[in-house]
Parts: C-alpha cells; sequence; structure tokens
C-alpha cells in the first residue's frame, strides 16, 4: 500500500492509539500472513504479504463513491500506511441485483484519484463464496444455524422489538441433519426466492435485536456480474463480511458507527468458525468511527440514485452530487477532500460538519499554485471614445502584461492587448451610483487592471432604456507599470477583456443542491428541498491566455472565484468552465 503524496504527521486520535497500543501489546505478532497450503485463507485471498496492520476499505459495488466514503478510504489507507501496514481494497458483492461492472470500475477509479493504491490487495467477496457456503454448512451440522421457512412477515412479527423479546421459529428445532438437507436444496434451486432463508441460532431474546437469529442466506436468482449462474443462495453483508476480513487476516476492522450494534454478531460468527477450525485467531477486531456528516449534502446511495433517475441532476458525475466523481467534475482537487479529511479527525460519535469546511480547504490548496485570469460574467459593453485619438488608430492594440500569480514570479507573465472595445461586468457600472459604489459612473475614474485609467462619459441605451453600453476615455499616460502611471488617483479597479479577442465560454455557475441543511432529517422528502437556484449558466468571456485550455485546468478568475475547465463538455473550440468555489464563503450564516 503506498500513497503518492507526502504527508504531515497527522493529529492522534482514538484510532491511532488503538493501534498503536495492538503493535507494542504484540496482538498480532507472529501471524502467518502467508498462509499455509492447508490454510482456508491461502485458498480463498491467496498468499498475502507480511504488514504490520492490515485495514481494508470495502465498498458495496452498488453505486458511485460519495464524500463519506473519502472519510473511511483516507483513513484505512492513511493508516496503513503510517503503520507500515497494508490496505485491501474488497468489493462486498454479495447483492447481484443492485451490483454492476460499471461500480466496481467507478470505486476504482476514485480510490486511485484521491491518491491510494492498494497494490496487490485486490478482493471480491465473491471469490469467497465456497469458503462461505462451507462456513454455512458448518455451522448447521454444529447445530448453530437452521433453515426457517417462516414467511418474511411471520420472521419480523416474531422478531419482536427492543420493549419484547423475539419468538423461537417453528422451524428452530429441526434436527442438524434435516437442515443440511433443506439449505442444499436451496443451492440447488429447487425453492423460489423467498420462500426460506438460513439463520444463526444465538437468541431470541437477546436484548441486541441484530443476535436475535439473524439472515445468514437468502435465495435469488439473479444472475451475478462476477459469478454469472453458478449460485442462487448468496451470503447476507452482515454474514459475509467478518470471514472476508478473517480470510484476508485484517487487524482492524474499521468502519463507521452504523455497525456498533452488529459488533456483537461480528465476533460471535468468527469465534464460532474459529473453534470449528475453519479460520485462524488472532481474528480482526471491529473498529467504529463516527461519520462524516455534511450540512446541505445527502449520501445515502439510495437517495443519490433517486436524485439521478428522477432527472434532477443530469447523472452521477454532476457537479452538484457529493459523489467523488461530482466532486472531481466540479473542479475538486484529491489534496483538498485528504486535507479536509484529515482536519475533521475521527471520533466515536457521529458529528455534523458544515459544507464550507471542504471549500475551505479547496482554497487552502489552490490559492498558492492557481494561475490568476480575467473573466467576464455578465459581459456589458464598454467604448472607449477617445482610443484613436490617444493611439493614433482603432486599429491599434495596445499590449498588456500582468504576472499569472501575484506570488509565484516563475509562472511568468499572462499577456494580452487592449483595445476601442472591452467587455467588463454589467454591476462594473451604475447609471445613479449608490453611497460607496468607486466603479464606473458618469464622471467617476476607475483603472481598467493592468491597463489604463479610464473616465466615464455616459452610457448608450436601446429603445427601452436598458444600457446597452458604457462610454469612456482613456486618460492618457496612465499604463500600468510606467512611469507616472499612478498621477490619477482612483479608487476603483476592474476587470476586463478587449472584444477583439475574448475567448466566448459557457460559465455553470453552481451553488448548493438543497436550500436546507439537513434535507432528509426525520423522514422528511428530501426532493422538497432541492435548490431550484443550484446551477445558473451564463455566455461570458475569458482572456485570451485560456484560449485553446485543456480539459480539467484551474484558474482563478479574478473577483469571481475558482473555475475548472469541465472535463467532458469542455472542447478547445468551445469552452465550458464550472465554478468550483467563490474566493470566500459567500453563504449567509
Amino acid at each position: 500500500m503506498s500513497h503518492n503524496a507526502s504527508a504531515a504527521a497527522p493529529a492522534t486520535n482514538f484510532l491511532r492509539q488503538r493501534i498503536e497500543h495492538d503493535l507494542e501489546a504484540g496482538a498480532f505478532a507472529g501471524r502467518h500472513f502467508a498462509g499455509t497450503p492447508g490454510d482456508a485463507a491461502h485458498h480463498a485471498a491467496g498468499p498475502l504479504d507480511e504488514a504490520r496492520i492490515r485495514t481494508r476499505f470495502p465498498p458495496e459495488p452498488n453505486g458511485y463513491l460519495h464524500i463519506g466514503h473519502a472519510k473511511s478510504i483516507c483513513l484505512n489507507f492513511g493508516l496503513a500506511r503510517d503503520y507500515g501496514g497494508a490496505c485491501h481494497l474488497r468489493f462486498d458483492d454479495t447483492n447481484p441485483e443492485k451490483e454492476e461492472l460499471e461500480y466496481v470500475n467507478a470505486i476504482k477509479e476514485m480510490v486511485q484519484w484521491l491518491g491510494w493504491s492498494w497494490g496487490p490487495n485486490l478482493f471480491e467477496a465473491s471469490s469467497y463464496f465456497d469458503f462461505m457456503y462451507e462456513a454455512a454448512e458448518a455451522l448447521i451440522n454444529a447445530g448453530l444455524a437452521y433453515v426457517d421457512e417462516q414467511t418474511p412477515d411471520e420472521m419480523r412479527a416474531n422478531r419482536g422489538d427492543f420493549g419484547k423479546p423475539g419468538v423461537d421459529s417453528p422451524f428452530r428445532s429441526r434436527t442438524p441433519a434435516e437442515n443440511l438437507a433443506r439449505f442444499r436444496e436451496m443451492r440447488d434451486g429447487q425453492h423460489a426466492d423467498g420462500a426460506m432463508v438460513l439463520r444463526a441460532r444465538i437468541d431470541m431474546a437477546s436484548p441486541n435485536i441484530n443476535l436475535r437469529d439473524p439472515t445468514l442466506y437468502r435465495i435469488k436468482h439473479a444472475e451475478h456480474h462476477a459469478t454469472g449462474n453458478k449460485w442462487c443462495i448468496y451470503p447476507m453483508y452482515t454474514f459475509a463480511h467478518p470471514i472476508e476480513d478473517a480470510l484476508e487476516r485484517i487487524t482492524h476492522s474499521i468502519c463507521t458507527l452504523e455497525f456498533e450494534d452488529q459488533r456483537p454478531f461480528y465476533d460471535w460468527l468468527l469465534n464460532h468458525l474459529a473453534d470449528l477450525g475453519l479460520l485462524a485467531r488472532p481474528l480482526p477486531q471491529q473498529i467504529e468511527f463516527g461519520r462524516l456528516n455534511l450540512n446541505y449534502v445527502v449520501t445515502s446511495k439510495r437517495k443519490l440514485r433517486q436524485l439521478v433517475e428522477e432527472g434532477h441532476v443530469t447523472g452521477w458525475d454532476d457537479p452538484r452530487m457529493p459523489t467523488l466523481v461530482g466532486l472531481r467534475r466540479r473542479g475538486f482537487t484529491p489534496e483538498s477532500i485528504r486535507a479536509m479529511v484529515e482536519a475533521t479527525g475521527a471520533s466515536k460519535q457521529n458529528a455534523w460538519i458544515d459544507d464550507t469546511v471542504l471549500d475551505q480547504a479547496l482554497r487552502a490548496d489552490l490559492e498558492p499554485q492557481a494561475s490568476r485570469a480575467f473573466a467576464v460574467l455578465q459581459p456589458l459593453k464598454l467604448k472607449l471614445t477617445n482610443y484613436a485619438e490617444v493611439f493614433g488608430s482603432v486599429d491599434h492594440r495596445e499590449p498588456c502584461e500582468v504576472a499569472a500569480h501575484p506570488h509565484k514570479p516563475e509562472l511568468g507573465l499572462r499577456k494580452f492587448s487592449l483595445g476601442p472595445e472591452l467587455w467588463i461586468e454589467a454591476e462594473d457600472f451604475m447609471e445613479v451610483p449608490v453611497k460607496g459604489y468607486f466603479r464606473l459612473f458618469p464622471g467617476n475614474k476607475v483603472r481598467l487592471k493592468a491597463g489604463y485609467v479610464i473616465e466615464c462619459t455616459g452610457a448608450e441605451k436601446d429603445a427601452d432604456g436598458k444600457v446597452t453600453a458604457v462610454l469612456a476615455t482613456v486618460v492618457p499616460d496612465t499604463k500600468s507599470g510606467t512611469p507616472g502611471a499612478d498621477a490619477v488617483k482612483v479608487k476603483g479597479v476592474i476587470g476586463w477583456v478587449a472584444a477583439h479577442e475574448a475567448v466566448a465560454a459557457e460559465v455553470r455557475l453552481y451553488e448548493r443542491l438543497f436550500a436546507e441543511p439537513q434535507p432528509d432529517a426525520g423522514g422528511r422528502d428530501f426532493i422538497e428541498f432541492l435548490n431550484p437556484n443550484s446551477l445558473r449558466v451564463v455566455q461570458g468571456f475569458v482572456e485570451p491566455s485560456l484560449a485553446g485550455a485543456a480539459a480539467d485546468q484551474r484558474w482563478q478568475f479574478e473577483r469571481h472565484g475558482y473555475f475548472v475547465t469541465d472535463r467532458v463538455d469542455h472542447r478547445a473550440d468551445k469552452p465550458v468552465f464550472n465554478k468550483i468555489t467563490g474566493l470566500k464563503d459567500s453563504f449567509q450564516k
């Protein structure tokens, strides 16, 4: 396992303290990671390299990864890196009806994009199906599992609730031989979906409902993307996951807090399989941490799928989506996401974090490296009425230049030119200025950044009285960077793009997808809280240095914020820019 970027010394947390304690105590010393010919792990997972600790990131390939997954990815891969261990990428592909190869490939791509590598440690739950079936038969023969033929409604009713113990199934007293025969009938396709399930025999009166004879296997006559039609029974996630951890010799099975109540079953299953000689000790330890919740975001795969399928967004990679493919297309960098994860730490409680924390991490990453550029997003024509008089001809093009980055001279200069007509922002002109307005209005002077001081003389209007062009004159001998340029003092400086060399561009201005901080809280219909202004598309102009820009390139558009060329729709001859975030948090608190 390796990480492509160097990292500062991380802050300690309870996970690091737990790992350091285990290493100091030698909790996993002498473990035979390489396996032996008679070892189940050798047959299932294959030989494993030596590692001080072993973690895993085990997504179900039933959707695209989102910002919450980034927390788990960075924690698991980061801890393995920091303690000389290995982190596995494992696909928990136990539900063939919802899983697709598309999601498998997308998950791999996003883990790599975040900067992590699993090396040789790529695994699939489906490759362990033979062993899982063997484990199920061993539990049956030991009297620890039985086939239940109650209907789903009967099982649900007999399970009880937090105030009432469950009721034993009438099929619970079958002999191991009877259960084994029935289970093999399930395997051989002799029964319909939902007709029966295999359950663990634990304790129907347990105060932990997860221990009330949980389901281990169900019948699903469905083709699996990896195993085809070999199986018509599939293990439940809660049965498969602990076995996968054990076969891969995971030391610390780090997962989110909602799995805390499942830990007793995790331990029950692994200990019994070890007692039956199917697994080697020491066994993995499940450790839970609080998940990452961002305000104004939903991270339920079901709800994200709903947004896509109902057309509220353009796809899983819509830049408004909290999916990693969406954040990537929006323009967020992997470095900023890793920094946000590190800054939010790891704790034993779920916490809500404002989404602006991610924006702040992005700005901190881009500010020192993103080249600057002029862009006009609400274009208004500016006519320099004395241009020919000052420069000798309307055909003259006055060269101008400015640093690509104010603090990085090594990035060089941006070069462009002044002409008789420019594009400026519509908000940079007011016919009747409000108090404190220092930009263009009749009689006021401003500086064209990297250019000349100009004086506004009026405006042209259409028949409806709408301003169609601002009129101004150039003040001679005031060009930026020349002697005497500051002789004329002004309070306002505005950006601009010359009409003769402006690059027309589609600019997509993104805001929050939801108008409420927690749109799905309390079971509310989160669709009702979609922000109708989450996307606004404008036709603007950018400076000529951006002509021919490649996709997925970032700039700071002066005054506007950080922008990226769209990695899907952008073309050199038809530029498309996405707004990533503003120069500062503009959302009202």
